[in-house]
């Protein structure tokens, strides 16, 4: 489960667990940076607050945050090959057992207790500092979750195994030599036994009332269907994990009767280990179906209202309230609307704004009609993009992105896009995910904001800049706060209008919708969890209130019933990071400049949102004198 953490999206999908908010604290707070080893677009300096010289506690501590680093990732082979490291562990999975969970956290606890106990913040320069604060920020929120940590849902429409495993092995499982394809026989094979044990959990948790929504198993055994569909599961086509296996085996160099023996052993552990292990989840999705209960809302659970105030604290790293948060949310899509009415009538376009959002997402002509279309219209608003982006930041990534479409086995369930940040030894590109499965879900109006926020200067740019922060600690480069990362994300959105972006009033429009869909969030995640609204009800809301097709509502509402919380991150984090801006505009005038903005958020790392302010109100002080 380490895996939606080190790819932090999110992301935009990604998207996070509970298992994953524990094994959070395994991989410490982001913080902030020196900047090394990043490329510079200017040759000023970045503008942040400068550290003293490190002492002999600064290097205490870094070696302790790089002892607790390397501990870490010792229990974690999944981890270890997202970051590119192929050692004895290649072969293996995570232990997927509360056992673990319960281990990982406390051995985060005891960490923090020995941090606190051998230093004091005043010994240790400003970088260390704010290491040490968002240390205990992070040990912090996975002691509130802790105890929620049953209340996730193993199996959904969004993650769970039965997904995550055959994405695992096709997109980051490397194959460059035989030991490589031997140890993708062995995790293939050690299916069985890691999706018993998630099985018995989800089992235990739906009897204790932690139970998906009737409507998610068909997504979920569907899913599994597709990935044991085909050779040598039965006579069909390869199915997708033996055609990639075969694919990696086939490009190395070895013997023919090697790469044979390989693919032979690929299929013996593909029939009797992975194959049956899906066919067991599948019985088990069908008994549960037939035992769920009304509701869709974690408000059911017996803990449900404590769980998601925890949760929204741990998304919006604030104190927000429900009521508070669902409120912004009104407030801001009665805003964003009366900015579309402008446009509306710039395009001249006569009848309500609801009869534009109907137009908008019945009409033929805001919709490709291929695959290979919407991926090149995609390439070449980035390719515009990437050659604006010196005029606004300081500093760039170096490691590439690419665009994929999401892989035919998951397309159905998955979300419209999301982003995977690339490998640190740099064997791996940043990967802008975009799902086309449908491509009246994808609207021509909405693609260039999408972009922006999924790779430049959105995900892609943060976290790429976040990987390759030079001779820092590990967890500097790993961690992940969804309210700084999908605050970004939305942030530069609208930032691509401030770079001169968006020329076509639709595509502005859809800039706005994009907008407005997290405004909506805000409302439709409070009002599904708190307010105990039906999903729909809250798809409803969002066919009143946006422009979005169908099945792009339906998908999403489904997302927040699962996603308790995350939801929200999005536009509060935003709003935090325009509040900031225009707050740095007022007080430096002529001294503000958008690339020193850009490099005090950026290069701190992920922090929360009340540190984030605090590191701009010392920028701006520092700037003003």
């Amino acid at each position: 489960m380490l895996r939606n953490l080190l790819l932090s999206t999110n992301e935009s999908y990604a998207v996070m667990k509970l298992y994953v908010i524990l094994a959070a604290t395994t991989m410490l707070a982001a913080c902030g940076a020196n900047g090394a080893g990043v490329t510079s677009a200017s040759d000023k300096p970045a503008a942040r607050v400068v550290a003293a010289p490190t002492s002999a506690a600064n290097a205490e501590m870094a070696k302790l945050f790089d002892d607790y680093d390397k501990q870490e990732l010792s229990f974690s082979p999944v981890g270890k090959a997202y970051r590119g490291i192929r050692d004895d562990d290649y072969g293996k999975w995570d232990d997927p057992s509360d056992q673990a969970a319960v281990a990982s956290y406390e051995r985060g606890q005891k960490a923090l207790a020995e941090l606190e106990s051998r230093f004091a913040p005043s010994s240790l320069n400003d970088s260390d500092q704010l290491s040490y604060r968002l240390f205990q920020a992070r040990a912090d929120r996975a002691k509130a979750a802790f105890e929620f940590r049953k209340n996730h849902y193993i199996f959904d429409q969004m993650n769970g195994v039965q997904s995550d495993l055959p994405a695992f092995l096709i997109n980051i499982h490397r194959v460059m030599n035989k030991a490589d394809a031997e140890a993708y026989v062995s995790r293939l094979d050690g299916v069985g036994p890691r999706m018993d044990v998630l099985i018995s959990q989800s089992r235990e948790r739906a009897n204790n009332g932690v139970i998906v929504p009737d409507w998610v198993f068909p997504y979920v055994i569907n899913d599994s269907k597709n990935i044991i569909s085909g050779a040598p599961f039965d006579d069909g086509d390869d199915s997708p994990i033996f055609a990639d296996l075969k694919k990696k085996v086939t490009a190395l160099d070895i013997s023919k009767s090697e790469k044979s023996d390989l693919i032979a052993s690929g299929a013996a552990a593909l029939t009797g280990s992975f194959g049956p292990a899906y066919e067991r989840l599948i019985a088990e999705m069908k008994r549960q179906q037939s035992t769920a209960v009304d509701g869709d809302g974690v408000w059911r659970f017996k803990d449900g209202a404590a769980y998601y105030a925890e949760r929204l604290k741990n998304y919006t790293t604030t104190d927000l309230t429900a009521d508070e948060i669902h409120q912004i949310g009104l407030d801001n899509v009665a805003r964003i609307h009366g900015e579309m009415r402008k446009i509306m009538a710039k395009v001249g376009f006569e009848g309500t704004l609801g009869e534009f959002f109907v137009h908008l997402r019945t009409s033929d002509q805001y919709f490709h009609t291929s695959r290979e279309d919407y991926l090149a219209e995609a390439n070449t608003k980035l390719a515009a993009m990437e050659k604006k982006l010196p005029e606004f930041f300081n500093t760039l990534p170096k490691a590439p992105f690419v665009i994929k479409p999401v892989e035919a086995f998951r397309e159905k369930s998955a979300g419209k896009a999301f982003y995977q940040r690339p490998a640190p030894d740099g064997s791996r590109p940043g990967t802008y995910y975009v799902n086309l499965y449908d491509l009246k879900g994808m609207s021509k109006t909405e693609l260039e904001a999408l972009a922006y926020h999924e790779a430049l200067p959105g995900h892609h740019l943060q976290l790429a800049i976040q990987t390759e922060l030079g001779d820092v600690p590990s967890f500097r480069k790993f961690g992940g706060i969804t309210a700084y990362s999908e605050g970004w994300g939305l942030y530069t959105e609208e930032l691509g209008k401030d770079m001169g972006f968006y020329t076509d009033p639709y595509s502005d429009f859809g800039r706005l919708g994009m907008e407005l869909w997290r405004a909506c969030r805000l409302v439709v995640d409070t009002g599904l969890h708190d307010k105990r609204w039906s999903r729909e009800k809250a798809i409803d809301y969002l066919t009143e209130n946006t422009p979005n097709p169908d099945s792009d509502i339906r998908k999403a509402i489904e997302r927040y019933i699962v996603y308790p919380g995350q939801a929200t991150a999005y536009m509060i984090g935003k709003l935090k990071i325009l509040e900031l801006r225009a707050r740095a505009q007022k007080a430096l005038g002529s001294k503000f400049t958008m690339g020193d903005f850009h490099d005090v958020i950026l290069k701190s790392g992920p922090v929360p949102l009340n540190i984030m302010e605090e590191r701009v109100d010392s920028w701006i002080a520092a700037n003003k004198s």
